[in-house]
Formats: C-alpha cells, sequence, structure tokens
C-alpha cells in the first residue's frame, strides 16, 4: 500500500471522526486502541499498535524493523445517565450510543519508527430532550456535546537495544455544543452584589455591560422587569462531527520505554496541557421575564459565544510490563491527569449583535459567565493480563481504577464525567503473519452523585458499556 493511499485513509477518518467521545477518565478515554483498553488501558510498556502513539510514543519503536502496520479502528460508547431530584419524574439522557472512527499507521526503519494517526481524546454529552423536569415546564431542550480529537505525528528512536526514546505533534481540534437552561434564581445569584445584594455567587458568576443594562431595566415601574424567570444559553447544531462552538491548537508528548531484561520493561510517558484557541459560534441567550404592565415575555438575543480558555490537561505516568512466559504477560501503569489546573472554571463570553425589537438595546453589549467546575486531579491505576491461548488467539483483561475528579458541589446535569472503575475484556485473533483482528468491551459500574441542596439536591447516576473493534494490516 503506497504512502499516499494512507495518508488519504487517515484524512477521511479525521473528517468523519465524531465530535464527542463519552469519556470515562473524567473527560479522558480509559485506554486508546481496543488492545490496550481491554486491559484496563495499560499501554506504557509494551507494543500495542499505532495507538501506542496516543498512549507511549515510545513504544512504537517496540515493533520489528521493516514493519509497516496500519491500523483502521471503530469505538462504540454508551453511557446510561439518570438525573433524578425528589418529587420529580427521572431525568434520563437519551445520549446512549457514541461511535468513533480511528487509524494510524506505523512504520519502523532501522532505529526510527514513526507514523502518523486520528484519535479522539476525550469529551463528554448528554441529551435530556425537552420535558425532562430539568426544562421547567419551557419545552427547551437541555442538551451537552463536547468533543477534542487529535492529528498525530510520533516518532521513536532506538537509543540502545534495550532503550527507545519517543515523542510526538499533536493538531488538537475542539467542538462543543449547549443547550442550558438555567433558573431565575440561579442566575439572580450569580449577579454582582451590586445589582442583587443577596446573591452568594456560589456557583459562578455573570458580569459586564449586558449585565449592567439589564440590572438598570429592573424595578417596579410601568415597563421596567420585575422578575427574571429563567435564562437560555443556546449554541447547538444537528451536525454530529463537530459543534457548533469550536476551536484548534497544538499539544505534544514525550515517552520512553527501557528493557530491564528479557522479561520485564518499564515506560513512562508525558502529555502536555493543551493549547486550544478559544471555542467560538454563533449563539442566542434568552431571557424569561416579567415586565409591570406587560406581563410575561421572553427576549432573545442573538450574538456571538466565545467558550474561554477550554483546555485538556497534562498528564503523565509511569508503567511496567512483565512476560512471565512465552504466553502470559502482565502489565502495570499508573496515570496523574491534572484536572485541576485545566477545570477550575467553565467561562462564557456573549457578545450581542445583529438583534431587533427589545433585543436590540442589547448589541454591543457583553456578558461573562463563569461557572466554577473546581475539579480535582486524577490518579488512574491500571492492570491487565494478557494470555496467548493459540499461535492466533490472544485473550486480554484488565481493570481501571480512579477517584471522580467532579466535588459533589460543582457536578452539573450536563457534564457528568463521573465514572471512578473499568473492568474489560478483549480478545486479538490473527488470520495470518500480516492481517488480524483485536476487540476490547468495558464495564464501568454506576457511580451515583449527590449534589448538596445548596448546589440543586439532584443525583445523577452514570453507567457504560463500552467497546472497541480494530483491524489490523502489515505489509
Amino acid at each position: 500500500m503506497k504512502l499516499k493511499k494512507i495518508v488519504g485513509v487517515l484524512a477521511a477518518i479525521g473528517i468523519t471522526a465524531p465530535g464527542v467521545a463519552m469519556a470515562t477518565n473524567g473527560m479522558l478515554m480509559e485506554g486508546y486502541g481496543p488492545i490496550a483498553t481491554s486491559m484496563g488501558g495499560a499501554s506504557m510498556a509494551y507494543d500495542n499498535g499505532a495507538a501506542g502513539m496516543a498512549n507511549n510514543p515510545a513504544t512504537i519503536g517496540m515493533m520489528a524493523n521493516g514493519t509497516n502496520r496500519l491500523d483502521l479502528a471503530i469505538g462504540g460508547l454508551h453511557p446510561d445517565i439518570d438525573t433524578k431530584m425528589a418529587g420529580m419524574p427521572n431525568a434520563h439522557s437519551d445520549g446512549d450510543a457514541y461511535y468513533m472512527p480511528a487509524a494510524g499507521w506505523v512504520k519502523k526503519d532501522g532505529k526510527l519508527a514513526y507514523g502518523v494517526g486520528v484519535f479522539a481524546q476525550g469529551g463528554m454529552g448528554t441529551e435530556y430532550g425537552t420535558t425532562s423536569w430539568l426544562s421547567a415546564g419551557t419545552g427547551l431542550e437541555n442538551r451537552s456535546e463536547v468533543g477534542v480529537g487529535n492529528l498525530i505525528v510520533p516518532l521513536s528512536y532506538d537509543v540502545s537495544p534495550d532503550l527507545n526514546i519517543g515523542g510526538s505533534v499533536d493538531f488538537v481540534w475542539a467542538g462543543m455544543d449547549l443547550k442550558m437552561l438555567m433558573s431565575g434564581g440561579q442566575l439572580m445569584d450569580m449577579m454582582p452584589t451590586m445589582y442583587n445584594p443577596g446573591a452568594t455567587n456560589t456557583g459562578g458568576t455573570v458580569s459586564g455591560t449586558m449585565i449592567d443594562g439589564f440590572a438598570s431595566m429592573m424595578g417596579g415601574a410601568p415597563g421596567q422587569i420585575s422578575a427574571l424567570n429563567y435564562g437560555y444559553f443556546d449554541f447547538s447544531n444537528s451536525n454530529d462531527f463537530s459543534g457548533k462552538a469550536h476551536s484548534t491548537g497544538w499539544a505534544g508528548k514525550l515517552g520512553f520505554t527501557y528493557k530491564v531484561n528479557k522479561q520485564l520493561t518499564v515506560g513512562g510517558t508525558y502529555h502536555s496541557k493543551t493549547s486550544l484557541d478559544d471555542m467560538e459560534g454563533s449563539a442566542s441567550v434568552a431571557f424569561n421575564v416579567d415586565v409591570v404592565g406587560m406581563g410575561t415575555t421572553t427576549i432573545p438575543v442573538n450574538g456571538k459565544i466565545a467558550v474561554r480558555d477550554f483546555q485538556f490537561p497534562e498528564t503523565y505516568g509511569l508503567g511496567l510490563a512483565y512476560q512471565a512466559n512465552d504466553k502470559l504477560m502482565i502489565a502495570v501503569d499508573y496515570k496523574r491527569i491534572g484536572w485541576a489546573d485545566v477545570m477550575k472554571n467553565f467561562k462564557m463570553s456573549f457578545t450581542a449583535s445583529g438583534n431587533t425589537g427589545m433585543a436590540a438595546m442589547f448589541d454591543g453589549t457583553v456578558m461573562d459567565a463563569t461557572m466554577y467546575q473546581n475539579w480535582d486531579d486524577q490518579d488512574v491505576f491500571m492492570l491487565g493480563v494478557a494470555y496467548k491461548a493459540t499461535d492466533a488467539l490472544t485473550l486480554r483483561a484488565g481493570v481501571n481504577l480512579a477517584n471522580n475528579p467532579i466535588p459533589d458541589a460543582y457536578v452539573n446535569p450536563l457534564f457528568p464525567a463521573t465514572i471512578k472503575d473499568h473492568y474489560t475484556l478483549g480478545a486479538g485473533y490473527a488470520f495470518s503473519k500480516v492481517s488480524e483482528v483485536n476487540a476490547s468491551y468495558v464495564y464501568a459500574p454506576k457511580v451515583t452523585v449527590n449534589a448538596p441542596a445548596s448546589a440543586g439536591g439532584y443525583s445523577i447516576e452514570h453507567a457504560q458499556n463500552n467497546w472497541q473493534l480494530m483491524y489490523s494490516h502489515r505489509f
């Protein structure tokens, strides 16, 4: 297969890659590629195919010299999410199936190994529809979709027969859809205290010239706003492959593997924090208000949204792979994910433009909204085993254990990245020396998070069943 054909395949995968992956170590995937995923995500110290460029780029140097390998994969992520409030019907998310293609090509040429690949890095999403209690009888849809993907160019070098070092340059793209209803009480509590002395700003803040103008319109005289009933943020499209607000940027990785002896290999990797531009797109914000002498009305304001400084975190980790005998390999990894640095706040800036009617008075004004997140860093422990049952068949199993990074006080039904543990199975079957398939299945048991009364008093239940399937061809 010629290189230009390989690049064409990867480009097609990149164009059609879905915009969301319901990720399970926070917003990151529990594993990249079915080989590593079926072993609990452990991947740092053994050859796990082209997906190694997304795990530890040094591992692509562990291929046999002269090998060309093309991996084509598809994954399905199936979250089961319910948000419950006492006295209310259960709000079930219909966002229960997300599909992600991936592809990678790698070549080992002497001491160098290199390639290119496209992988979903992570994300999250929910679909509560228009009739759940989250819509509060308004008929407005509540949904979210966040996706981050990478085009990865890796390079590995054999320093010695035992030591490989590697790195990658990652082109990153991100997209976001959001339809979010906020009650008048929520928004008023986010107001500056100069406009609402009773505001606690417990969950976040709103400010800017739009808020200044809105506050000046509040009062008890005819034509003034006497109450704010709700606000509604809306930037969303029907495109399964990109969000309404989107951006691009860069990231990178470094890694190594070291063969201690014939049985034991250690590996480690560092993934940088992304450097994404602000996600931008068209949007609308609607205010439902009571106007003295006029009754209740909705003011839809059109404009542009900018999601400020949304980044994916740096990660680092160490792992080992132990070849116990000709049939059995055991892999153990530890990874630290730096959520606290990138998920302190969720910040949006909305600039009004192109409006008519009542909304025209807001043109040129800006609203800055900050929702506190205060995520914790995440420790992930991964253990996997691979057993070569026959020359053609390899069986795998593993566990992936982590803490929930989201504090109960800040958990949000639209962003329930709360999964903790995963139990994994998988297998690989070689049809010949050049052709094989690998598959993985992941079960993530239900995690229940209870938000305190000050944060809404609801509970969120989240479980997952995920899978990946990959065809590999060597030439």
